[in-house]
Order: C-alpha cells, then sequence, then structure tokens
C-alpha cells in the first residue's frame, strides 16, 4: 500500500479541494500520477465492476462516475478495443480498468487524458505511460478478493448520516428462470449473466445491452425514456443482442425492445401482461427475482 503516491489535486468542481485518507478496509497498491477526486470515484466504480470479471480478459472505461462500456475478449487489447467500440467519444476523457497484466500495445490505445488501474503493468507499459502522461494504479491486491475490502456506503447529509452495507447480490439458480415461450440460446444467457453484472454496478434506472460478451449501449439515471435512449444509441447492433434492466419495466419497454429487434431480456421480474408482450415478438425473457439499484 503507498497511499502517500496517490495525489489528488482537485475535486468535482475546480473550485472544491479534494484529499484522500487511508481507512481500514484499504487494498494493497501502487499509484504513479495526478488524479481527481472524480478519477478515484471512476477507478473505485470500474474495480467493483471487473472483479466480476476477475478471472478473465475485461476491460471497464468509466467517466464522470457512470460505466461508459465494458468488453470481454479473447486477450485483453481485444477487450479494450470492443470497449472503445461499444462508446468511443466517453473513451476520450476515460478512467480505464483492465482485469490483466496491461503491456505496451495495450498503452499504444490509450490517451493522454486516460487513467488506468490494472493487477500489473510490465516494465515497457509502464514506460510508455509516463511518455504519455498517464497516470496509473498498480492493484496488488487480487481481484478476486476485492469485494473483501468493500466497506458501509456512508452519506452525510443535513438530516443525518446514511449509511447501508455494499449491494453483493449474485445471480442464483433458484431464482434465475426463463419464463417466456422463446428459449434463449447458450450465447444469449452468457450475454444477459453479463449485461446484468454490468447493469448492477450502473446508475438507476439503467438499461444494458450486449451482445458477443460487449456493451453496445448503457443508459443510466434517466428515469424517462432510458430503454429507447439505449436502444437508439446500440442502433443497428440492438439486433439480436440481450437487454438488461435493473429494474421492473413496462409492456412499453417490451414493445420498444422488439423494435429494436432484442432477441432477449434480463429482468427483475415480468408479470403476465410483460411475458405476454415478450410472447408476442418471440423475445426470450429471464427474470431474476430481485432488483438492484443504484443512485
Amino acid at each position: 500500500m503507498s497511499i502517500e503516491d496517490l495525489k489528488i489535486t482537485v475535486g468535482e468542481n475546480p473550485n472544491q479541494s479534494a484529499g484522500i485518507e487511508e481507512n481500514d478496509k484499504i487494498i494493497d497498491y501502487t499509484a504513479k500520477g495526478v488524479f481527481t477526486y472524480v478519477d478515484i470515484l471512476n477507478i473505485s466504480k470500474g474495480l467493483s465492476v471487473i472483479s466480476d470479471f476477475f478471472d478473465v480478459n475485461a476491460v471497464i472505461t468509466v467517466s464522470g462516475t457512470g460505466i461508459c462500456a465494458a468488453a470481454l475478449g479473447k486477450s485483453l487489447e481485444d477487450a479494450l478495443m470492443k470497449a472503445i467500440d461499444g462508446n468511443p467519444v466517453e473513451f476520450l476523457n476515460a478512467s480505464v480498468i483492465a482485469s490483466a497484466e496491461v503491456d505496451s500495445d495495450f498503452v499504444k490505445m490509450l490517451r493522454e487524458t486516460n487513467k488506468i488501474a490494472a493487477p500489473k503493468f510490465t516494465d515497457n507499459a509502464k514506460q510508455m505511460l509516463e511518455e504519455k502522461n498517464i497516470s496509473y494504479i498498480e492493484i496488488h491486491t487480487p481481484l478476486k478478493d476485492y469485494k473483501k475490502f468493500l466497506s458501509d456506503e456512508i452519506r452525510v447529509t443535513p438530516l443525518g448520516t446514511l449509511s447501508q452495507s455494499p449491494n453483493l447480490s449474485e445471480l442464483v439458480k433458484e431464482t434465475f428462470k426463463v419464463v417466456s415461450k422463446t428459449k434463449p440460446t447458450v450465447e444469449q444467457i452468457e450475454d444477459a449473466v453479463f449485461a446484468w453484472k454490468v447493469a448492477k454496478y450502473a446508475a438507476s434506472q439503467s438499461f444494458v445491452i450486449a451482445k458477443d460478451l460487449r456493451t453496445t449501449a448503457i443508459s443510466q439515471g434517466l428515469h424517462s425514456a432510458s430503454a429507447e435512449f439505449a436502444l437508439e444509441y446500440s442502433c443497428d447492433m440492438s439486433k439480436d443482442a440481450v437487454l438488461a434492466s435493473d429494474m421492473p419495466v413496462t409492456v412499453h419497454e417490451v414493445n420498444a425492445a422488439a423494435q429494436g429487434r432484442i432477441a432477449l431480456m434480463i429482468l427483475p421480474e415480468a408479470d403476465i401482461d410483460i411475458i405476454s408482450a415478450a410472447d408476442k415478438f418471440n423475445i426470450a425473457l429471464i427474470t431474476t427475482g430481485f432488483t438492484n439499484i443504484t443512485y
């Protein structure tokens, strides 16, 4: 651990000062470069997501404390290219979190405006990062153990200090059910689980569209027309893709999914009207049995 190397410059806005202090649940890491308050929030968010994919090649991009894109790949470079393709605009200033050792080929695809965190960097990668003036954090604590270091979430308000335990929800076979007449393929189920894991960490009300283990659109925190936004952003890439939601939907969202040619929806629950609408359009439907909401 070397929190003294983690240099925090400013808060969320230039007029706000910021700092970081050690706590009793801090992971082992080393840092190089300069970070902002939001950079640390972005990296922390990305590490939470990537810890669900610690044993595969995964890349998460985060900007403004919101997940931009997520992808799994045959290699880490492949996952990065898929993540960039999933949201190329937000990538320009995003924090990039990787699940495995980063080499110089990976770094070549980064910009000076990026920040990066990964379990390990090759010597050539570190040299290139410093030449490109990209700040980075090397995570020494195994990603599979990352959730053990999550503390209760604390928010100080004028009404009092709120606290809640971290969201450690996982899919379980007892509540994971296919409730539609149309049955999903094995590949679609894999995409559904992937999309659900991403949606778990996205801000409410989130809709995640995924295909071939990469996100093609993530809408979050809109509270209205969220599904339409995701489908419009995904455009043609929503065809035969999976749509995951962190909360129950209406028939309107099912109709929108049908227009976007979505093949499978994964939802917390579905009443008879939702199931009938899915069956009408031959959309496979999976329910998880519980809701995830992140504000």
